[in-house]
C-alpha cells in the first residue's frame, strides 16, 4: 500500500461532524400543517363553510389550543432530526422523523450555491442555501443558517468544488466580487412601463372582467377570471419590479455573482462553463433608447435572467465574461424573400450569423431576441421541411443544447441548410475539444 492510499484511508477515517439547521428553522417549519388545513379549506369552500357554521365558540378554542401545539411539535421534531455535515467528498443531508432520508451531494458536481433570504429571513438575521447540481432538476437545500455561518459554508462548498485540499477549503473564503453592472431601480421601472406584456396583461385585466360580468351576471364567475388577470398583471409589473430591483452583476473567480430583490435579496451564481445559451431580447418599445435584457439557458440550473435591462453594449461586455472568446455578431442574414410565401410578414423577423465562436439565430419583429449558442455546447443538429417548404425549397435547422432547448434557424434556403447541417457538426466537435474545463475559480 502507498503513501497515498494510507493517507487516503485515514482521511476516510476521520469523524463526520453533524450540524443542525438554525434554531429559528421550527417557526417556518411549524407552517406545514397549518397550510395543509388550508389548502383543504380553499379546496372544498363550500363544505368548510357549513363545517364552521356547526363549531361552538368552545369547540374552536379547543382545535386552536389542539393545532398551534401540534404545529409547533411538527416543526421542532423537523428540525431536530434534521443534519447536515460536509465531508471529504460530498454534503450530506439528513432528514426524516419517520422515514429517514439522506442527500449525498457530491461537491465535484456542484455548478451553483445560491444564497437566498426571504423577507422575514432578513428580519430575523438567517439566510437560505440552494444548491445546484448537475443531473438533477430540483434543488436541494438548507433551510435556514446564520448570515456568516451561510456565506462562510458557502465558500467552503465552492471551494471543495474547485478542487481545494478539505484541510484548506475553509481558508479559502469568499472570492473577491468586481462589480460589472447596476441597474438603477429608475431605469428598471421606466423599462417596465416601456414592455408590451405590461400593458397586455393589464388591458387584460380592465376588459376582460366586464365582458364576463355582461355575458354572466355572476360575481364568482367575474372573480375567478378577474383575480388570475390580475395577478398576471401584478406579476409582469410589480412583481418583476420587485423581484429585479437593486440588480447587481459581479465577476469573480467563481463565475458571475448577481445580487437582486427588493423584499427578498437573492445572491445568485451563473456557473462557469454551465451556460448553453444566452438571448439577446429587444423590446419594441427600448430599441429608441438601446436598450436590451438578456436571459439564459443554464444546465441544470434555474438561473434565467442576467441582465434585466441595460446599454446594449454594457450587456455585451457582460455576455463577453460569461461567454469567453465571443462577441456578439452584426445584423444576422435573412431569409430568402420567398419565405414570405410560408410566412407572410414575419418571416422578415427571422435570421442567422454563424461565426467561429457561436450559432446566432435571431427571431421577432415587436420583441426581438437574438439566441446565442457557443458550438462547444451543442448536443445535436437537425433539418426539418414540411410539404410546402420542400415545394418553395425552404428548411428549418434546429440546434439542440445541453439545457434541453432547442434553437431554430427558420426558413433558410434548403442548400443552405444541408451545408449547415454538416458544418455545425464538425463546428460543434471542435468546440467540445477546445472547450475550457468547467471548474470552479478556473482563473483564480
Amino acid at each position: 500500500m502507498t503513501t497515498s492510499d494510507v493517507e487516503r484511508d485515514v482521511r476516510q477515517a476521520k469523524p463526520v461532524t453533524e450540524r443542525r439547521l438554525h434554531p429559528v428553522t421550527p417557526l417556518r417549519r411549524a407552517w406545514a400543517p397549518i397550510a395543509v388545513i388550508a389548502g383543504w379549506a380553499v379546496h372544498d369552500p363550500d363544505q368548510t363553510q357549513r363545517q364552521l357554521t356547526r363549531l361552538t365558540t368552545s369547540t374552536l378554542l379547543i382545535a386552536i389550543a389542539v393545532v398551534i401545539p401540534a404545529a409547533a411539535l411538527y416543526g421542532f421534531l423537523t428540525w431536530w432530526f434534521t443534519h447536515f455535515a460536509v465531508t471529504d467528498t460530498e454534503l450530506r443531508i439528513r432528514t426524516g422523523l419517520l422515514f429517514r432520508r439522506t442527500a449525498h451531494i457530491r461537491l465535484d458536481r456542484l455548478q451553483a450555491v445560491d444564497v437566498t433570504q426571504p423577507l422575514l429571513a432578513r428580519v430575523a438575521g438567517v439566510s437560505k442555501l440552494k444548491l445546484d447540481v448537475i443531473g438533477t432538476d430540483k434543488k436541494d437545500e438548507l433551510a435556514f443558517l446564520g448570515e456568516n455561518e451561510a456565506r462562510v459554508l458557502r465558500a467552503e462548498l465552492l471551494a471543495r468544488a474547485a478542487g481545494f485540499a478539505p484541510e484548506t477549503a475553509h481558508e479559502v473564503g469568499e472570492a473577491p466580487v468586481r462589480q460589472l453592472l447596476h441597474v438603477p431601480a429608475r431605469v428598471l421601472a421606466v423599462s417596465l412601463v416601456l414592455t408590451g406584456a405590461t400593458w397586455g396583461s393589464l388591458a387584460g385585466a380592465l376588459v376582460v372582467p366586464p365582458l364576463v360580468w355582461w355575458a354572466s351576471h355572476s360575481v364568482w364567475t367575474v372573480l375567478a377570471v378577474a383575480l388570475p388577470l390580475l395577478g398576471a398583471a401584478g406579476a409582469s409589473s410589480v412583481g418583476r419590479f420587485v423581484g429585479e430591483y437593486d440588480w447587481t452583476v459581479g465577476d469573480s473567480p467563481d463565475g458571475l455573482r448577481l445580487d437582486h430583490g427588493l423584499l427578498d435579496r437573492t445572491h445568485e451564481t451563473v456557473p462557469p462553463g454551465r451556460v448553453q445559451t444566452v438571448r439577446i431580447v429587444e423590446p419594441l418599445l427600448w430599441r429608441r433608447r438601446g436598450w436590451v435584457r438578456v436571459e439564459l439557458d443554464v444546465a441544470g440550473s434555474s438561473n434565467s435572467v442576467l441582465v434585466p435591462v441595460a446599454p446594449r453594449e454594457v450587456a455585451e461586455s457582460v455576455i463577453a465574461r460569461v461567454l469567453p472568446g465571443v462577441t456578439v455578431p452584426g445584423p444576422p442574414a435573412r431569409p430568402p424573400r420567398r419565405a414570405g410565401w410560408c410566412m407572410p410578414l414575419w418571416w422578415r423577423g427571422y435570421g442567422l450569423a454563424v461565426t467561429d465562436a457561436v450559432f446566432a439565430s435571431r427571431h421577432g419583429l415587436m420583441r426581438r431576441s437574438l439566441a446565442l449558442v457557443p458550438h462547444g455546447k451543442v448536443q445535436s443538429v437537425r433539418m426539418e421541411q414540411g410539404p410546402w417548404m420542400r415545394i418553395k425549397g425552404l428548411a428549418h435547422v434546429h440546434i439542440d443544447t445541453g439545457a434541453n432547448k432547442t434553437v431554430t434557424a427558420r426558413l433558410r434556403d434548403a442548400s443552405e441548410a444541408a451545408e449547415l447541417l454538416y458544418a455545425q457538426a464538425d463546428r460543434s466537435r471542435t468546440g467540445r475539444r477546445e472547450a475550457r474545463p468547467d471548474r470552479w475559480m478556473a482563473g483564480a
